[in-house]
């Protein structure tokens, strides 16, 4: 089997597609396949579900929940569209079911910190000698939690369409297939959900976040 990218954005900006390659190894009787598949999405998964739900607590969980569903489904699996947006499509099913689960609970991440390609992270680290001082990183922080919780009030669907293109960088069409609805449709979620944004947040600088 072939080795693949470690980052597999990039790999799929240049037309690869790694995750439907070792779906389908895994398929034809190759389990390394798909313990390669979940080196090179967790993280990636991982990132989604910070973002979809606003916080860190349970989103390992979630994590290793996708991965099994996955797993229990290599035999329905079928490569008419990317991998990622099969895996997206699960994900964002686990995420909302989740997000029923725990409505009552603050939705907003302690840390304010984002998983990167990687592993670096979105936010400050104060150990870090060219950080902002102090003051600064804390209203960063502050500015980071307010809008994930702004985010973590949207609708489910408005939520994960402005993610997918915001993070994912993904067509209408392809949020499209995940969300199982027309480019249009996402199109509109996605302008409501900036309106959205821009009117919670209207005391902060959004054009860069939404």
């Amino acid at each position: 089997m072939a080795a693949h990218d470690s980052n597999p954005e990039a790999s799929e900006r240049t037309g690869a597609d790694p995750g439907r390659e070792l779906m389908l190894a895994f398929q034809a009787g190759q389990p390394q396949a798909f313990e390669q598949l979940i080196g090179l999405y967790s993280e990636r998964a991982y990132a989604l579900f910070v973002r979809f739900t606003g916080r860190h607590e349970g989103c390992e969980d979630l994590v290793q929940e996708l991965f099994l569903r996955m797993w229990r489904a290599r035999d329905r699996y079928e490569p008419s569209a990317r991998f990622s947006t099969w895996m997206y499509r699960i994900a964002f099913n686990l995420a909302a079911n989740a997000g029923e689960r725990a409505r009552h609970r603050q939705a907003v991440s302690l840390d304010g910190e984002v998983p990167l390609a990687g592993g670096a992270k979105e936010g400050v680290r104060l150990s870090d000698p060219d950080a902002p001082q102090p003051d600064q990183a804390l209203l960063r922080a502050d500015v980071v939690r307010e809008v994930q919780a702004a985010i973590a009030a949207l609708p489910d669907n408005q939520r994960m369409a402005l993610i997918l293109a915001r993070y994912e960088e993904q067509s209408h069409q392809e949020i499209g297939a995940t969300l199982g609805i027309s480019a249009k449709a996402v199109k509109s979620l996605i302008h409501r959900a900036r309106e959205t944004l821009r009117a919670s947040l209207s005391h902060l600088i959004v054009e860069d976040i939404a």
